[in-house]
């Protein structure tokens, strides 16, 4: 990618800018019923049936959760309890960034306005982006757009608010699944991988590679 100076940068949140912490979740709570490999299983399952949860009409995402951890019980021959789903929900406004995360944002934030699209409720998400250490220009979520991510919906409820077009965002995230693909489909024709190391690189998707968010600032020539 040759260097792009965009209107505005664009961030997945969870994952890509926040610790996303599920998997520590689920082996708090089955980490001591289970060997490794059973362990690794369930945190497999938990990720594919939140993805799986979030693929139609919008709900909110303790709702989310609750189904992905029964699912995830079901299949794994685990006792539900709701209270565990709802002790992982309630852990997530308690998540901070990354390391990279605060150096990294600013070194853009002064030059470039910051947005974040999330998979969040309003409730969860500010108390997490407080924690990031840089201003943002606008937070959206999928309660406010009615739609989760990897769903066009989100993204164009995005572009609506920001009277802007594919063209005017550089777009981060971790993920594929959730963010890149949608993105490439939606004609963001720039996009930066952080790679975490939770997803496959993908190259099919046109990206730039960066190993953590202080490589942002180079890829717009700051």
């Amino acid at each position: 990618m040759t260097t792009f100076r965009p209107k505005y940068i664009t961030f997945d949140c969870y994952g890509t800018l926040i610790n996303f912490q599920m998997a520590e979740a689920a082996r708090d709570l089955y980490a001591a019923q289970l060997d490794e490999a059973r362990m690794q299983e369930v945190i497999r399952n938990f990720s594919a049936y939140r993805l799986d949860e979030i693929m139609g009409d919008w709900k909110p995402y303790a709702e989310v959760v609750h189904n992905a951890v029964e699912r995830t019980c079901k299949r794994n021959g685990l006792t539900f309890r709701p209270e565990d789903a709802a002790m992982i929900y309630n852990r997530v406004p308690t998540w901070g960034p990354h390391a990279d995360v605060p150096a990294g944002l600013a070194k853009v934030a002064k030059e470039i306005p910051l947005v974040i699209l999330s998979n969040a409720m309003n409730s969860q998400i500010m108390s997490n982006v407080e924690k990031l250490g840089a201003p943002f220009h606008a937070v959206y979520t999928a309660e406010q757009a009615q739609a989760y991510k990897p769903r066009f919906k989100a993204f164009e409820y995005m572009f609506d608010m920001l009277n802007c077009t594919p063209d005017d965002i550089l777009h981060v995230s971790s993920s594929f699944r959730y963010d890149l693909m949608s993105a490439h489909d939606l004609g963001i024709k720039n996009k930066v991988w952080v790679n975490r190391r939770h997803e496959p690189a993908n190259p099919y998707y046109g990206y730039t590679e960066i190993a953590d968010i202080s490589g942002l600032a180079g890829v717009v020539g700051l």
